[in-house]
């Protein structure tokens, strides 16, 4: 439950704060992301060394104080390096950080928190341990509130790791783009990969199909969890679909979907950085599982305990 409670605070809660709070041109700045989790460290590091001093005696003595002390920050400081690696390799948003300023720092505050829940270990009544109805149950919880902000995450963080990013358009479908009920046509520059940009509320899940130049009808891929929030105040983006094309030249979009109003352009792939960059092509499906990982953990772990609890069956007399 500790690891799912650190993860929350310290990635989903930021991407999704920042994005209710800001404009949606706006991009988050990776300093103020990490205020999340040098915030929640004290914390962590509090209910660690007030466990730690429970489970091993509550003992009044200097050397219990620092073993407890140097133990959760020692624990902290695993979970901030965790942080660090999602920020770092995950999850690259905007501007820079001094990883070791942030490492001491993380350490200062985990000490800090750390000696106030020494205290609380040696006051405090020992908690009596959820039962395994409580430990499945909030399992099941986490699990599907990890499904289900997984894929908020990855969109947001996506967005929040993209390279600025100008729209150049090559040409599109829709009713801004082509007349009604006919192709668009779209010019490219060079061969290669290109994207199809969904404009404001249409559907991000439309059949797109491109031809010409000696090109057969070619279905352009889906992307996963479209990243959006690219363009301008007059219109914004978000990045469905993307196809490959052997050269220059041009060629006829046509993208259905169930809004016949909606509206599509061709331009260039976003550069998205660090490892989000290939999890929004993950399918939905393999994105929830992995977000549901935490609550699978706490019903594994319950069941490990029913297990251990559970008196050995006594062999029957004859």
């Amino acid at each position: 439950m500790a690891l799912a409670a650190w993860i929350a605070v310290t990635v989903p809660a930021p991407l999704v704060f920042f994005e209710g709070s800001h404009r949606w041109e706006e991009h988050q700045n990776v300093s103020n992301a990490l205020w999340w989790t040098l915030g929640a460290l004290p914390v962590l590091a509090a209910v660690v060394a007030a466990r730690w001093t429970r489970c091993t005696g509550q003992r009044r003595t200097g050397s219990a104080f620092l073993v407890a002390v140097v133990t959760a920050t020692l624990i902290s400081a695993v979970f901030l390096g965790a942080s660090i690696a999602v920020y770092e390799w995950g999850i690259p948003l905007e501007g820079s950080v001094e990883w070791g300023g942030v490492l001491f720092a993380g350490a200062l505050l985990a000490a800090g928190g750390a000696a106030v829940g020494y205290p609380i270990g040696l006051n405090g009544a020992p908690r009596s341990r959820l039962s395994d109805r409580h430990g499945y149950l909030i399992g099941a919880v986490v699990a599907v509130a990890g499904a289900l902000f997984a894929q908020v995450t990855v969109q947001l963080g996506a967005e929040g790791s993209t390279s600025r990013y100008d729209v150049t358009g090559y040409g599109g479908v829709g009713p801004y783009a082509a007349a009604p009920g006919k192709p668009g046509v779209v010019t490219l520059p060079a061969a290669g990969r290109y994207a199809i940009l969904a404009v404001g509320f249409a559907p991000q899940d439309p059949d797109c199909r491109v031809t010409g130049v000696g090109l057969a009808a070619r279905s352009a891929e889906l992307v996963g969890i479209p990243p959006g929030d690219y363009g301008t105040d007059a219109a914004s983006y978000s990045w469905v679909a993307s196809f490959d094309v052997p050269e220059s030249g041009t060629y006829s979009l046509t993208c259905h979907s169930n809004d016949e109003q909606a509206s599509y352009i061709v331009g260039e792939i976003p550069q998205i950085r660090g490892a989000v960059g290939e999890l929004i092509h993950w399918p939905s499906a393999a994105i929830w599982m992995l977000g549901a990982v935490p609550g699978l953990l706490i019903v594994a772990n319950s069941s490990r305990r029913r297990a251990n609890t559970k008196e050995p069956s006594m062999p029957g007399r004859f």
